[in-house]
């Protein structure tokens, strides 16, 4: 396994990925951040694990959509391809992400 570190939102997450996949999870984490910055831009977000509740939400509502573009049978907009891996991949930056927003509520919450 490889590590491989991304920046979210200003922070920095070491991680593990299979080995030769430590650009795809950069290229990933940078993709992540772009939303979340986004969002942050927006003023959407009550504080960080809100912000990134609904980064989720959004990214989540990406696969969403490109899952049915390939379920019908259409290519998704802008010819983007996604292959069982890369799903694996953004399933797996997603559940990360998932763990790291219950974490932060949790000590919300305290």
């Amino acid at each position: 396994m490889a590590e491989v570190s991304v920046n979210i939102n200003g922070r920095k997450y070491g991680m593990e990925c299979d080995d030769g996949q430590e650009g795809r999870v950069v290229d990933l984490g940078q993709y992540v951040d772009h939303k979340v910055k986004q969002i942050a831009a927006a003023g959407a977000a009550a504080g960080e694990s809100h912000l990134l509740v609904l980064t989720s939400l959004m990214l989540a509502d990406e696969v969403m959509e490109l899952k049915k573009h390939v379920a019908n049978g259409n290519a998704p907009e802008g010819g983007i391809a996604t292959s069982v891996e890369d799903e694996a991949l953004i399933v797996n930056a997603i559940d990360h992400l998932a763990g790291r927003i219950e974490a932060i509520a949790a000590k919300m919450a305290k």
